[in-house]
């Protein structure tokens, strides 16, 4: 299974698509994605069988776009979002943000 970047169409292996995840936040359970290949940041959510592609909007994330991804699963932790498809196991932290 190839995954697609929504910009600039280039298609990724789950495992590359998924190392390019950068934050995970939980209270929009939404994920941040940086293609590789174009730079184009994407927010998405990762749901059963299905990636979930959006925008925040009034303290919820509005999902627009769905693309299945057969096998998809994930859990949620305290300040990660455990992914999981076929053999493939990614971690995306929560990024700690400083308050000055």
């Amino acid at each position: 299974m190839l995954i697609p970047c929504l910009a600039c169409e280039s298609r990724f292996v789950p495992d590359e698509y998924f190392r390019a995840c950068s934050d995970y936040n939980r209270g929009l359970d939404l994920v941040s994605w940086t293609c590789p290949r174009c730079g184009n940041r994407d927010d998405l959510r990762v749901l059963p069988g299905e990636l979930g592609f959006g925008y925040p909007y009034r303290g919820r994330f509005a999902v627009d776009d769905r693309l299945r991804v057969p096998g998809l699963s994930r859990k949620r932790g305290d300040l990660r979002l455990d992914i999981s498809l076929d053999a493939g196991r990614w971690r995306v932290s929560t990024r700690i943000r400083q308050f000055i």
